[in-house]
């Protein structure tokens, strides 16, 4: 599956984006542990700029289902292609890395499988029944693909018991053409009010990036939308691009913008915005699943 060609020119960095350090020890150590249980995160397959900070605070993302991708959105680092057939002794191996590291809080992504009859689902419920009947005190969070839309596949994965169920939406409707191009805003908003009405006492989240062209009125729609589902806690970041065959960075939104964002996120009635130019939908996670 191809991706555009490389896009030149783009606004230069500025200093509270140049300020983040990438400190190495930590990450290698953290990576060594991944590669013994044949696991992967997230935070390395799309270079995520905390990945460092989380990794020496023993936290990670675990990427299930493989690390090759059937979509190809314009932000996102992780290889696009035909993935290879599901690890049977992944929900296992997700086990034994948590208890191993400690984890009193878990967060699960996946990339999509399109190419799956039910999108991976039955993987996902797997994963997440495991962490739970592992260790009944630990709080589990999902960040799941949209499944097509498929209720049966998102059901699934609700009712396997994750504590939060988080979806992030990535930017506003217009863009999605050249953001999203296999995905549909409706679509996304849909699954979150779907998981929220069926179990309204588990958490719902999503999240959005600034810095694709978007103005503050759209992602101020983006917020009643996401409100009007159902969703408690939104995440608002920084869209760094992580190569050069990636969307350029159209704009750096400054630290005000943010600010400014979260009070008009909170005030339409969502629970908690978390804004900030390297807030990720999983970073300092732990944090907010008791608030």
């Amino acid at each position: 599956m191809s991706r555009p060609g490389p896009v030149r020119g783009q606004p230069a960095l500025p200093p509270w984006i140049r300020a983040k350090k990438i400190r190495l020890a930590g990450l290698h150590e953290m990576k060594a542990r991944m590669r013994r249980g044949r696991l992967s995160t997230v935070c390395e397959e799309a270079r995520c700029p905390n990945r460092t900070e989380c990794f020496e605070r023993r936290t990670a993302t675990f990427l299930i289902c493989g690390d090759v991708c059937t979509r190809a959105c314009g932000f996102c680092h992780v290889t696009s292609g035909r993935p290879r057939p599901l690890d049977a002794d992944e929900p296992d191996a997700v086990v034994r890395a948590a208890r191993e590291m400690g984890l009193a809080h878990v967060v699960v992504t996946s990339v999509d499988r399109d190419d799956l009859p039910d999108g991976g689902s039955s993987h996902w419920a797997a994963v997440v029944r495991a962490l739970k009947e592992d260790d009944s005190g630990r709080t589990v969070e999902v960040l799941t693909p949209d499944f097509g839309g498929v209720s049966a596949d998102i059901d699934r994965v609700a009712a396997a018991g994750p504590d939060v169920f988080n979806h992030n939406v990535e930017t506003v409707p217009r863009l999605y053409p050249s953001v999203r191009p296999k995905s549909a805003f409706g679509r996304s908003a849909a699954l979150l009010a779907r998981v929220r009405a069926i179990h309204p006492a588990m958490t719902t989240k999503s999240g959005l990036m600034l810095g694709l062209g978007e103005t503050d009125g759209e992602v101020v729609e983006v917020f009643r939308a996401l409100h009007g589902a159902g969703v408690s806690i939104v995440t608002v970041g920084q869209y760094l691009r992580p190569s050069s065959w990636n969307l350029p960075v159209v704009e750096y939104a400054a630290p005000e913008r943010f600010g400014r964002l979260r009070e008009a996120g909170e005030a339409l009635g969502l629970r908690h915005v978390f804004a900030g130019p390297f807030v990720r939908s999983s970073y300092r996670a732990e944090e907010f699943v008791s608030r």
